[in-house]
C-alpha cells in the first residue's frame, strides 16, 4: 500500500512540475551576446542578472515592479493589459502583429529571425512563445542593443 501511495505522489509531482516548469535558457543576440536569461520559475533576467520581468504559468506577463504588461494565452496570441491583440506566434514558429504581417520567425533550433529572415538573435532549448515574447512583444527593449 505504501508502496502505491508513494507512486501516485511522485507521478503527480512529476506532472505538476512538468506544468508548471519552464524551459529554462539565454536570450542571446545575432552576435551571440547574451541578452537574458528566462529561468524554470518564469523569471525574466537581463544581461546583468537583473529582474526584469516574469512570465507565470497562467500565461500573465509582468515588468520588473509585478505590473502587468499582458497575456500570453494559450492559443499562442499575445495581448497587452488591456487585452487588445499584439500578435500571435504560429505552430511553425512565425510571429506576426496584430494585422496578421510577417514580423518574424522563431525556428524549431531556437534561432531568431526578423521579418526579411535576418539572425537576430538565439533562444536555444526556451519555448517559441516566451522567445517572440522577449524578442518581438513584452521584453524587446532588452533585445535591442
Amino acid at each position: 500500500m505504501k508502496k502505491k501511495i508513494f507512486a501516485i505522489v511522485l507521478i503527480t509531482t512529476l506532472l505538476v512540475s512538468s506544468v508548471l516548469a519552464f524551459s529554462e535558457g539565454t536570450f542571446r543576440d545575432g552576435s551571440s551576446r547574451t541578452l537574458g536569461y528566462l529561468k524554470s520559475d518564469g523569471t525574466v533576467r537581463d544581461s546583468s542578472s537583473r529582474t526584469i520581468g516574469y512570465i507565470r504559468s497562467d500565461g500573465t506577463v509582468r515588468d520588473g515592479s509585478s505590473r502587468t504588461l499582458g497575456y500570453i494565452k494559450s492559443d499562442g496570441t499575445f495581448r497587452d493589459g488591456s487585452s487588445r491583440t499584439l500578435g500571435y506566434v504560429k505552430s511553425d514558429g512565425t510571429v506576426r502583429d496584430s494585422s496578421s504581417r510577417t514580423i518574424g520567425y522563431i525556428k524549431s533550433d531556437g534561432t531568431v529571425r526578423d521579418g526579411s529572415s535576418r539572425t537576430i538573435g538565439y533562444a536555444k532549448g526556451i519555448d517559441k512563445e516566451h522567445a517572440a515574447a522577449f524578442f518581438f512583444f513584452f521584453f524587446k527593449k532588452y533585445a535591442k542593443r
